[in-house]
């Protein structure tokens, strides 16, 4: 071979080369760009949601990426989270993921939570713990019989500075918004701070004034927010038991009644009355050991600046308020009304 032909043969291996190289590199590069930065949601018209259960492995988050049609290729996803050593730094939560994200924006998504939503969680005044923690385990995705059991650990409530017997009555009645699976302590410790804010030294001082402690107050209170319909009926309502307390009276109230009952709440009956439970206000004297439930701010402040009469007695109209009476015969008189007005009615409606 000339050496010319030497010259060309060298000069053709060394382009071959260059060639090889600069296809590597671009294959090198161009992997690198779909495993990292090239686009991996799916044509998705919408954002997405995504559940992150707590605890949860990378692997169940990539299923529940890819399940919820956000992923279009899910092995790049699990390489990338790999190679960036971020498999295991996800944060729990719901997200709301939009469409054109990279596996890398993806990550970094779940390792900072970024696209996380917070949940809605409405509480309305009145409710039991029990079924504010159904309520928190149906929106939130919490454990409600740890939530239960969290609510009445001693050990816990000293943490919170709450002295009583549970947290019932300390989760003030609101609408909240978390994060999915929220630890249970967290929103729990949120509820009861929500109530320690409203609980001010002006109605701490307004308790004292009235000889009453705080677990008292809210006892009332519960009972108030159970029996009360109309706002303005609130204070009247309170004055009512007020009075019935100072006169030594049987307080009556079928909502202590209802609490009792292993099976409450349901209507009445007159054995039900003479049910044996502290909590039977018809059995025992004064109020009962706790509140019967969460009551709201305004059922707390009309026990604490209750209306000033002289009712011992009332009975619901059939309009949503209640006939108030000074002496038991005007009372029965206002019962008897009521149950006209109700046969009436159940006639009027073929029933």
């Amino acid at each position: 071979m000339t050496p010319g032909g030497n010259s060309r043969l060298q000069s053709g291996r060394t382009l071959w080369r260059k060639v090889a190289v600069a296809a590597a590199l671009i294959f090198i590069v161009g992997g690198v760009y779909f495993v990292f930065w090239a686009p991996n949601t799916s044509s998705i018209a919408s954002e997405r949601i995504v559940i992150v259960p707590r605890g949860a492995p990378f692997k169940v988050a990539l299923d529940s990426l890819k399940a919820a049609g956000v992923l279009n290729v899910r092995w790049t996803l699990d390489l990338a989270g790999r190679a960036l050593g971020l498999t295991k730094t996800i944060k729990t939560g719901k997200y709301l993921f939009p469409r054109g994200l990279s596996n890398y924006e993806i990550l970094a998504d779940l390792a900072e939570g970024r696209s996380r939503v917070l949940v809605t969680l409405p509480i309305p005044e009145g409710w039991r713990m029990e079924r504010i923690a159904l309520q928190c385990g149906r929106l939130l995705g919490v454990d409600p019989q740890r939530f239960i059991a969290l609510c009445d650990q001693q050990r816990f409530r000293q943490e919170l500075g709450v002295d009583a017997p549970s947290l019932e009555g300390f989760l003030m009645p609101d609408t909240y918004r978390f994060l999915w699976e929220t630890r249970e302590e967290e929103i729990i410790e949120r509820l009861v701070g929500e109530f320690k804010k409203f609980y001010v030294d002006t109605l701490r001082n307004r308790q004292l004034a009235l000889q009453l402690s705080l677990n008292q107050v809210l006892t009332l209170a519960s009972i108030v927010e159970a029996e009360a319909v109309l706002d303005r009926e609130r204070p009247v309502i309170a004055g009512v038991y007020l009075n019935r307390l100072k006169k030594r009276m049987r307080l009556e109230a079928d909502p202590t009644v209802q609490f009792a009952l292993p099976d409450g709440p349901r209507r009445l009956t007159y054995s039900d009355l003479r049910f044996d439970s502290p909590y039977n206000t018809y059995v025992n004297y004064g109020l009962p050991p706790g509140p019967i439930n969460s009551p709201g701010r305004k059922s707390i402040l009309a026990v604490l600046y209750p209306e000033n009469h002289s009712f011992l007695y009332f009975v619901a109209d059939g309009t949503g308020g209640h006939e108030f009476s000074r002496t038991y015969s005007d009372h029965q008189k206002a019962v008897q009304s009521y149950r006209k007005m109700r046969r009436e009615a159940a006639k009027a409606s073929g029933t």
